[in-house]
């Protein structure tokens, strides 16, 4: 069966449905206070309820599903920390958050440097995760969540094979000449830190032939590193 537009839904129905769903979530804000639990943030609701309630106007329906996310751990009289929060159900509110606003960059933000920053290896690794898929869906937009993304796993995990995966993605997919040099230099950084000397040869000397680099005080910084690499390869062969 082939579904109805929006359109074809009388409009009495369509708003009771959004006034169902905001009365929800202000019933919930109301509550007495009480010890908040992990459980307590509900599902997120799909994305075609939302763009039903919506009316139209998806940007502001993610704004408030935002403001109501961060809300959520710091309500009158509630101990709720992010480490308690229940990731999954926040990846999903997240997900639907971009699915409704595309362009906005905040849940990105917020999942690496709020929610991805608590002492919880796994819950970080998750976050950085969603960060990564994220920014596969539009890179020349997303870039700056990923770098981010990159100090995360190099300095937070110390896991340095994970750190130059997402550098790595910078490079290949960031291609746009809004993203600066130093995004896309980030893993030739990172293969030296790694003693991984011929790798950021190879890598350093095709990023000056490929073009990209056209200040021309960038292109001699890089030129001098990529000497001072070919000095340390002589001097540990």
């Amino acid at each position: 069966m082939r579904e109805r537009p929006i359109s074809a839904v009388p409009k009495p129905v369509l708003l009771l449905l959004a006034l169902s769903f905001f009365v929800q979530i202000s019933w919930f804000l109301a509550q007495p206070s009480k010890i908040a639990k992990a459980e307590d943030l509900m599902p997120a609701p799909s994305l075609s309820t939302l763009k039903i309630t919506s009316f139209g106007e998806p940007i502001a329906m993610a704004k408030g599903m935002m403001l109501y996310l961060q809300a959520f751990d710091n309500q009158a009289g509630r101990n709720l920390s992010f480490q308690q929060l229940d990731y999954i159900k926040l990846e999903a509110w997240l997900t639907r958050i971009l699915e409704l606003d595309p362009a906005g960059q905040y849940p990105l933000f917020a999942a690496s440097r709020l929610y991805g920053e608590i002492p919880d290896e796994n819950k970080q690794r998750r976050m950085l995760d969603f960060v990564y898929r994220q920014f596969l869906l539009d890179p020349n937009h997303r870039w700056k969540s990923m770098t981010h993304a990159v100090s995360l796993a190099r300095h937070r995990l110390h896991d340095m094979p994970l750190a130059r995966k997402y550098a790595h993605a910078i490079l290949l997919h960031a291609t746009s000449s809004d993203v600066p040099g130093w995004a896309k230099q980030m893993e030739i950084f990172l293969l030296e830190d790694m003693n991984e000397l011929q790798s950021a040869k190879i890598l350093l000397g095709g990023l000056l032939q490929s073009g990209q680099i056209t200040d021309k005080y960038e292109y001699r910084f890089l030129e001098q590193s990529l000497t001072e690499l070919e000095q340390k390869i002589k001097m540990n062969p």
